[in-house]
């Protein structure tokens, strides 16, 4: 039986290292902008803080409110 992706042990998702499935369960990050954060990390290398997240098209503060108690770098 294959497990489905897991959880690090603090429950963040690393936004440097997260596939498109792990990023789309964040709260307000759908297909679209799981694929513009990929895209944005192979564009311009890792994140240097989780409030640069906010450079990614499509995510502004008020989606940045939502995740950033999830999310790590």
């Amino acid at each position: 039986m294959q497990q489905k992706a897991q959880m690090p042990e603090d429950g963040k998702v690393d936004i440097n290292t997260a596939g498109k499935d792990e990023l789309m369960t964040l709260s307000g990050i759908g297909e679209a902008k799981a694929d513009a954060i990929i895209r944005y990390r192979d564009e311009h290398g890792k994140f240097q803080k989780i409030e640069d997240l906010m450079e990614v098209e499509g995510i502004k503060d008020g989606v940045f409110q939502k995740v950033k108690d999830q999310i790590k770098i």
